[in-house]
């Protein structure tokens, strides 16, 4: 008798997965909209370009710790005694961030944000992945994305049409985040029961391959499309604008610059999805933003608006199909008693990204604009290459 066909198993969705998500788009709010606030604080501060570069990506200085530790503290004592407080850490540095403007403050508030923003982006990921599987997942993948385009684009539009453009947009970010955390406080840290495992989207093992949840395949999958997730991202959102003339710069371009590069993000994680591309989408990921940095290589230092404009799509795309196809290789292969830990480690492979423009500022006056831009552009190609040949290589 022939037996019945396997039917993917759909993960559960339950009521606490709505609340995990908003705070995880609330602190990834936190954590980018400062990128729109650059423009108005380097006037304000008399800042050097060096230090606007270093202040959007310290925060990843602070997210060290958060993801290391988080990460693992909450595989031992549960996802909402780790996420929670630290989307109340980010809130707390957005805080400082308003009272506080001088260097000083400006360092330490977003060192804060950063260590708090670690904590919920490995916890709440992995806690997403808990109540939903591949679908909480892949959704904690667009919501933390919605937070990091929506937030500069709303703080943009704030910095240059509202009165008070340095203290609207940090109560709003503050106000959101507290709401969301009042709200993710009420979910349960862990699921009374683990849900069943959704298929992961794309080409199954061979047929009599059995398929091995380790740490070592879990991070030999995502790590090496990791970086690509803000090594472009960064470049589309800092590197790129300050290189337009100073006639189409100010806070709206930051924030639209920001919109458009993590809103591609969103959009095309949400057609991956629907066309259920699972592996495959680290390269197509890798192949958009080595596109998009060797487009940005060709414009050097005085790209003109269009030649941007294609970058920032291309750059967008790199970030969330990267960032889609890291986290369904962790869901796919990761032991769930080890989920937390890596993510936070695949999520501290993708703020690496986060020293590129710093680099390419150090580099500049050294090298030039253009050659640190192709060697991004070809490695990621490389990257593109090697995936695609070990999901070959898994097929046959």
């Amino acid at each position: 008798m022939a037996s019945e066909p396997a039917v993917p198993v759909r993960a559960p969705r339950p009521r606490g997965l709505p609340a995990v998500l908003a705070m995880l788009m609330t602190t990834g709010w936190a954590a980018n909209h400062f990128a729109a606030l650059l423009p108005v604080l380097r006037s304000a501060q008399n800042l050097s370009a060096s230090l606007v570069a270093g202040l959007y990506g310290l925060y990843a200085v602070g997210l060290l710790p958060g993801l290391l530790l988080g990460g693992s503290a909450s595989d031992r004592f549960g996802r909402r005694a780790v996420a929670v407080p630290g989307a109340l850490l980010a809130a707390a540095g957005t805080v400082l961030l308003l009272l506080w403007h001088d260097p000083a403050g400006l360092v330490v508030g977003r060192l804060v944000v950063g260590a708090g923003a670690g904590a919920t982006f490995s916890a709440g990921t992995a806690w997403a992945a808990d109540l939903g599987g591949a679908v909480g997942v892949t959704r904690a993948g667009v919501f933390l994305t919605l937070g990091f385009a929506t937030g500069p684009v709303v703080s943009g539009v704030l910095a240059a049409f509202a009165p008070a453009p340095l203290v609207v947009p940090f109560v709003l970010s503050a106000v959101l985040s507290l709401v969301a955390v009042v709200a993710a406080a009420t979910v349960p840290g862990r699921p009374p029961h683990p849900p069943p495992h959704a298929v992961h989207p794309g080409t199954p093992p061979p047929a009599g391959a059995v398929r091995r949840r380790s740490a070592r395949a879990a991070l030999g999958w995502a790590l090496p499309v990791a970086p690509w997730v803000f090594a472009g991202a960064t470049v589309g959102v800092v590197t790129l604008p300050s290189r337009l003339p100073e006639s189409d710069g100010g806070p709206l371009l930051a924030g639209i610059a920001a919109g458009i590069v993590l809103g591609t993000g969103v959009v095309v994680q949400a057609i991956a999805r629907r066309r259920n591309l699972g592996p495959g989408a680290g390269v197509a990921g890798a192949a958009a933003a080595s596109a998009g940095l060797l487009l940005a290589a060709v414009g050097g230092e005085s790209p003109g608006l269009p030649l941007v404009a294609g970058a920032f799509l291309l750059l967008g795309t790199g970030y969330g199909l990267c960032l889609r196809a890291g986290l369904l290789d962790l869901e796919r292969w990761a032991p769930p008693a080890s989920r937390g830990s890596l993510t936070g480690l695949f999520y501290l492979a993708t703020y690496s990204g986060f020293a590129v423009p710093v680099a390419l500022a150090a580099l500049d006056p050294i090298v030039g604009a253009v050659l640190p831009l192709l060697v991004l552009g070809v490695l990621a190609a490389v990257v593109a290459g090697l995936r695609r040949a070990r999901i070959v290589r898994t097929r046959s």
